[in-house]
């Protein structure tokens, strides 16, 4: 089993910044690709950022130039730098992990959910 832990998120005004920081522990030998998600109210759950093993990163349309995906392989964390925050960018945000574990399976994991609300 493996365990996502999420923090960072919170209450900002507009244009400001926060990071979300998304932290597994468990049965991981190397996390093999990663990304966030985001859901508001009565709204369908998107693709915010991906990155992979390799570093190569992805964003939705709205956030390019103003979210930073990251990982530290080290400590199996990975980040969601998100700047210049617009009250659109309220929801609860997903951290989503394919895990290489040690019985050298892969499996998906979700985080459980931190809400950011950008007030306007």
């Amino acid at each position: 089993q493996v365990q996502l832990v999420e923090s960072g998120g919170g209450l900002v005004q507009a244009g400001g910044s926060l990071r979300l920081s998304c932290a597994a522990s468990g049965n991981i030998f190397r996390i093999i690709h990663l990304g966030w998600y985001r859901q508001a109210p009565g709204k369908q759950r998107e693709l915010v950022a991906n990155i992979t093993a390799g570093g190569n990163t992805n964003y939705v349309d709205s956030v390019k130039g103003r979210f930073t995906i990251s990982r530290d392989n080290a400590k199996n964390t990975m980040y969601l730098q998100m700047n210049s925050l617009k009250p659109e960018d309220t929801a609860a945000y997903y951290c989503h992990v394919n895990v290489r574990e040690w019985t050298n399976i892969l499996r998906d994991y979700w985080g459980q959910g931190i809400q950011v609300t950008v007030s306007s």
